[in-house]
């Protein structure tokens, strides 16, 4: 099996195109865990309900695990809207950038 921080950095190649920081240290991605199958299910959230990428940004974090963790069969991505994502789950580096600061 893989674990909860391959998957992260495996997520993490992935970057929300409009801000251009990868969906971890956005904070978007909530959970990640793998099964015995190597099957592996990433809980997540957008920045927005109303994302006009939300089908492409979960193509591109199944693929990324796929890519970056040969071992995994299946991807799986969950999008949940609770908890709603906001600013200060983000990294102290990315809530500079985006604040403006």
């Amino acid at each position: 099996m893989v674990t909860k921080e391959e998957i992260f950095k495996a997520v993490s190649t992935v970057n929300d195109p409009e801000v251009g920081f990868n969906l971890v240290e956005m904070g978007l991605i909530y959970d990640a865990s793998c099964d015995e199958d190597m099957k592996v299910k990433v809980t997540m959230t957008l920045s927005t309900k109303a994302c006009p990428l939300h089908q492409m940004i979960v193509q591109w974090v199944e693929e990324a695990v796929l890519r970056e963790l040969p071992t995994v069969e299946v991807a799986e991505v969950e999008v949940v809207w609770e908890p709603a994502w906001n600013i200060t789950m983000a990294t102290e580096e990315v809530m500079k950038q985006l604040s403006g600061a």
